[in-house]
């Protein structure tokens, strides 16, 4: 991970370099912002295969359709129950607090004319190729999740198909990371446009979404997590904690669920007392899907990018901002900055300007350790419950 602490540092001089030169200089910026948007086509190109095989690959790999039946809906249920509610927490807090930073003088720009039929019709792909074209995270992830159970009916005769998608989102991951390793040229381009359109009121606004996001993540993490913990499993949360801590603290360092999920299995089978089949089946497929904190992120991001903007989203498009998180966060990556990739989903899930990324790109490497901890904290807990749940069960 030694390339990631690079980037990190990297990203931080990127932001204080282009401040400075976009205030000295801002023609100068405003004629290179091509390569900042050359930045997000790349981000953009990776995120609908990335997701697919990501949900696609994290089915799969349970092997054996008992299994899934044993532990798979159970632990399905609670990561996207979990996920739901960090995401609510998220959208309550944003519409309370209102955290905004002025982007753009004038007319806004308009936003994609929505319908609750609309959201119904959303949720099933009639054209599966045109989703991939246009990126629709709900029917893509739709395919993933029933074409994955197919390929469990079949068995192994299924088994080339499931090896073809493995070694294809191996292949994304690490184009991935190619990606976000131009991370702190992209952040300097796109920082430096905004600085020198808008000057730095930006900047100053940053620290309401900031602010925002950290207290939606301490909200899940010190109350939702722990009162769930505490009714379906009788565990105190505060000893579990203690018992666990060395993965959410790994997590904070690291910025990955993937990068951590050793010591995570570790603590949950050895300080914990959770059984190897549940640890083994919860936790890995966890630090691909469970993104409790990337969710609550992204969700809080697109309704400070509106506000940004001078827009205001209605409650049907506040549900799509929900359903979308939601969603967008299965199919995130466990590795550093993946919320970035698709946070282009939930964005564009709204018709807001993929441009607004360039601003929260400045504190992103430290909200994605906050979130990354939350991530691998809510695996902990629901490994403790579900473990809990079959014990009960015999």
């Amino acid at each position: 991970m030694k390339f990631l602490s690079r980037v990190e540092n990297q990203t931080l001089v990127a932001i204080l370099l282009s401040v400075t030169g976009a205030l000295l200089w801002p023609s100068l910026f405003l004629s290179l912002s091509i390569f900042g948007d050359l930045f997000l086509r790349l981000l953009k190109m990776v995120v609908a295969p990335l997701i697919f095989t990501s949900v696609f690959v994290s089915l799969v790999r349970i092997r054996n359709f008992r299994v899934l039946e044993r532990l798979g809906w159970r632990t399905m249920a609670y990561y996207l129950g979990t996920t739901g509610l960090s995401v609510l927490t998220g959208l309550l807090l944003v519409n309370l607090l209102h955290p905004s930073a002025p982007l753009l003088h004038g007319k806004p720009p308009a936003l994609h004319p929505f319908s609750l039929r609309d959201l119904l019709l959303g949720l099933f792909p009639e054209n599966i190729v045109q989703s991939f074209a246009r990126t629709e995270v709900i029917p893509i992830i739709f395919l993933a999740l029933v074409l994955g159970i197919s390929v469990l009916r079949v068995g192994h005769r299924a088994e080339p198909l499931s090896r073809f998608f493995e070694a294809l989102n191996e292949a994304l991951l690490i184009l991935t990371r190619g990606i976000i390793r131009f991370t702190p040229l992209g952040v300097f381009f796109l920082v430096g446009a905004i600085i020198a359109r808008e000057g730095l009121s930006p900047l100053r606004g940053l620290l309401g979404y900031v602010g925002t996001v950290t207290l939606g993540l301490f909200l899940h993490v010190a109350v939702t997590l722990p009162l769930l913990l505490y009714l379906f499993a009788r565990t105190q949360p505060g000893a579990y904690f203690l018992s666990v801590r060395e993965a959410p603290l790994l997590a904070f360092s690291t910025a990955s669920s993937s990068a951590t999920l050793p010591v995570t299995l570790e603590v949950a089978e050895e300080k914990a007392g959770i059984s190897p089949e549940v640890a083994g089946f919860v936790l890995p497929l966890g630090s691909t899907i469970n993104m409790d904190g990337t969710a609550l992120y992204e969700a809080v991001a697109a309704m400070f990018i509106a506000h940004s903007y001078g827009l205001k989203l209605d409650l049907l498009q506040q549900i799509l901002v929900f359903i979308t998180a939601v969603l967008a966060s299965v199919g995130a990556a466990g590795i550093p900055s993946a919320g970035l990739v698709t946070m282009t989903l939930v964005l564009q899930s709204v018709g807001l300007p993929l441009e607004g990324l360039g601003l929260i790109l400045a504190v992103d490497r430290f909200l994605d350790m906050l979130r990354t901890s939350v991530n691998v904290w809510g695996d902990l807990v629901g490994a403790k419950i579900i473990d809990s749940w079959l014990r009960k069960e015999g």
